[in-house]
């Protein structure tokens, strides 16, 4: 039996996902009578992808008293983004004004994100979190798809191991908006490395082959679960006019966004068409607001107001998925039951 949650991509609009998480934590609370209830203990694998890879890490890093158990609730995470996002997203003196004008290749400095993520893992690296997961990146020398491994990094040692923190400054580097993340390994090989939304926005389909390949398990896709944590269904369009006759350095963001997009609904097309074949549709569960005109969309839009439009938007999608939600925490508490007694009786 195999439970996965994925998280999307999506700058400031990991505020979503946040909030669910905070939702799903505090009725796992609510039902089990356990107010240390967290949500890395209900499911055995995690995806996540630039901001989704982020919340990834703070969900499953390991407390300095206890590295069994999770050092963040999941009010913990989502607070990264309420008090910093801001911050992160600030662009000062002449960097703005060239950024504005097209004059620079990125839009923000990475040093306040770094400064953060710091602070929060400071030297925990990634074959110490407290559960398989997967992050992804894009390494734009060898061109290829990267994916941090927590297993991968426990078994090999420091050649495929990392900072966590480096592993979030590297799945959160979008394009135009912050540098290439230039981060090494424990044994110091050098890996330049982009957001890996470039690739896989949406990282469940990542997570379902993931688990298909591990060898020391047979795959029964019957067993497995997956919840799905979008950042939101976009409705904006593009005029090919506009496009055309706009200079090719401001057309670039307008090109990230529809890629990034495009990335995504393949990924949840394929993720449905795949369960609906196995005949397990009801396995596959992705939520996420399917309209974000009452918010500014973009990935960098991190000013107070729109912060608390995002959590609005977040709050109203709770309530109208609420019996969903309430279907997905019982599941959770069935099949965490389920799994202690199965190997209770081995």
């Amino acid at each position: 039996m195999k439970t996965i949650l994925s998280i999307d991509g999506g700058g400031i609009k990991g505020i979503i996902p946040g909030m669910v998480l905070v939702e799903l934590e505090e009725r796992l609370r609510q039902r089990t009578g356990d107010n240390d209830a967290h949500i890395a203990s209900y499911f055995d694998f995690f995806a996540g992808t630039s901001t989704g890879g982020i919340l990834t890490c703070l969900l499953l890093c390991p407390s300095k008293d206890d590295p069994t158990k999770p050092r963040f609730s999941a009010r913990e995470a989502l607070d990264l983004y309420i008090t910093n996002g801001t911050k992160i997203f600030e662009s000062k003196g002449f960097k703005k004004v060239f950024a504005d004008i097209g004059w620079v290749t990125e839009r923000y400095d990475a040093e306040f994100l770094e400064k953060i993520l710091l602070e929060y893992f400071e030297d925990v690296k990634l074959s110490e979190l407290i559960k398989p997961c997967i992050i992804t990146a894009y390494n734009i020398e060898l061109r290829k798809a990267h994916i941090f491994r927590q297993k991968t990094a426990k078994s090999r040692g420091v050649h495929r191991d990392f900072y966590v923190r480096d592993v979030c400054r590297a799945t959160s580097a979008a394009p135009t908006y912050f540098s290439v993340a230039e981060i090494k390994s424990l044994a110091g090989v050098r890996y330049p490395l982009l957001d890996g939304g470039i690739f896989a926005t949406n990282p469940s389909l990542s997570a379902f082959v993931e688990i298909k390949r591990e060898p020391e398990q047979e795959f029964f896709p019957n067993d497995i679960h997956i919840l799905s944590l979008g950042t939101g269904v976009s409705k904006q369009s593009y005029d090919s006019n506009e496009l055309r006759d706009t200079k090719a350095l401001f057309v670039v963001p307008a090109l990230l966004d529809m890629m990034m997009g495009a990335a995504t609904e393949t990924s949840h097309f394929y993720m449905k068409q795949i369960f609906s074949f196995l005949g397990i549709p009801d396995n596959y569960i992705r939520l996420e607001p399917q309209n974000l005109q009452s918010v500014e969309e973009r990935l960098d839009a991190a000013d107070a107001r729109n912060i608390q439009k995002l959590m609005a938007l977040a709050d109203r999608m709770i309530s109208q998925r609420n019996q969903v939600l309430d279907v997905i925490v019982d599941n959770l508490i069935k099949l965490k039951r389920n799994k202690e007694l199965e190997e209770g009786g081995k």
